[in-house]
């Protein structure tokens, strides 16, 4: 069992930054891929980016592709999502979620942390 919990978030204008992290419990973090989610007021919740167990292979949506980054600290079983650029369509709760492998099923996610881009 992995517990997740996500901090960071909040309100910021358009073209700030914002970092996410996520800090999770137990021994076991640095086994699990890891991943970002979003979701918007009436939408479906969708990927954003995800990370190896290693931190050596990264994806990321086109959407938020060369504006966001994530990197994890296996050492202190965080994970992290560095907003840049942000825009009002990147509005969304965000969850952190561990991964059965870089691009696979979610095994457990965060609670959320509300991220809101003002125009």
């Amino acid at each position: 069992q992995v517990q997740l919990v996500e901090s960071g978030g909040g309100l910021v204008q358009a073209g700030g930054s914002l970092r996410l992290s996520c800090a999770a419990s137990g021994r076991t973090f640095s086994r699990y891929a890891m991943g970002w989610f979003r979701q918007a007021p009436g939408k479906e919740r969708q990927f954003v980016a995800t990370i190896s167990w290693s931190g050596g292979t990264t994806y990321y949506a086109d959407s938020v592709k060369g504006r966001f980054t994530i990197s994890r600290d296996n050492a202190k079983n965080t994970m992290y999502l560095q907003m840049n650029s942000l825009k009002p369509e990147d509005t969304a709760v965000y969850y952190c979620a561990a991964l059965r492998d870089t691009l696979g099923a979610v095994l457990y996610w965060g609670q959320g942390t509300q991220v809101t881009v003002s125009s």
